[in-house]
C-alpha cells in the first residue's frame, strides 16, 4: 500500500466516522463540530485527486462560512438537549437503503471495492513533487484574489467578523444579581457630597 492509498483510506474513514457522529450525537454543537471535521476530510480527499482549487474553496466556503453560520444559529437558538431515548431500530431500514444506494453509486463510478483487494485497483493520484515547479490554478486565483479583488475579500471578512460579534452579543446572558461598576453614574455624581468628614469621639 502506497502513501497515497493510505491517505485516501484515512481521509475516507475519518469522513465516514465524522458523518456518523453528526447524525447520532445528541448535542447540536458537537454535531456541527463533527460536520466541520467532515468538510476538512473531504477537502483532503479533493486535494489528493488534484482538485486543489475545489479543496480550498471547500474549506473557505463550507468550513469558513456555512459551518460557522450553522454554529451561530445553534448558539442563538439555544437548542436544548433532548434526553428522551431514540428508537434506532426504526431508522435501520431507511439507513440501510440509503447506504446500499450510496455504495452502488460509488462502485459504479470509481470501483471503490477494489481498493481493499490485495492486488486490486490503485487510484491515479497526483505526484506533488513533479508538480512543484508548475503554476497551479490555486496560485493564479490567489494572485487575483489578493490583488485585483482584495477590497471585496477584506469586505467579506469584515462582514463575517460583524456577524460573529453579533452572534456573541445575542447569546450573552445578562445577569441581574451581579454588582458591576457603572462608570457613567460615577462621572455624573455631585462632587460636594463625595468626601465626608467625621469627627470621632476620644
Amino acid at each position: 500500500m502506497t502513501i497515497d492509498t493510505f491517505l485516501f483510506l484515512t481521509f475516507s474513514i475519518f469522513a465516514l466516522i465524522s458523518a456518523l457522529m453528526v447524525v447520532t450525537l445528541v448535542n447540536a454543537v458537537h454535531s456541527v463540530l463533527f460536520l466541520i471535521l467532515v468538510f476538512c476530510n473531504v477537502a483532503g480527499l479533493l486535494l489528493l485527486i488534484g482538485a486543489e482549487f475545489l479543496s480550498f474553496m471547500f474549506l473557505i466556503v463550507y468550513v469558513g462560512a456555512i459551518a460557522v453560520l450553522f454554529l451561530f444559529v445553534v448558539m442563538m437558538l439555544n437548542v436544548k438537549i433532548n434526553l428522551s431515548p431514540l428508537n434506532l431500530a426504526s431508522l435501520i431500514p431507511l439507513g440501510s437503503l440509503i447506504l446500499f444506494i450510496l455504495l452502488q453509486q460509488l462502485n459504479s463510478t470509481t470501483n471503490i471495492f477494489k481498493l481493499f483487494l490485495p492486488h486490486g485497483y490503485q487510484p491515479i493520484l497526483i505526484n506533488w513533487i513533479s508538480e512543484e515547479e508548475n503554476i497551479s490554478n490555486a496560485k493564479v486565483i490567489g494572485n487575483l484574489l489578493y490583488t485585483d479583488f482584495s477590497l471585496l475579500f477584506l469586505l467579506s471578512g469584515l462582514i463575517l467578523l460583524i456577524a460573529m460579534l453579533g452572534a456573541i452579543l445575542l447569546t450573552m446572558h445578562q445577569r441581574t444579581d451581579v454588582k458591576k461598576q457603572k462608570i457613567e453614574l460615577q462621572l455624573v455624581r455631585n462632587p460636594i457630597g463625595v468626601i465626608k468628614f467625621v469627627r470621632l469621639r476620644k
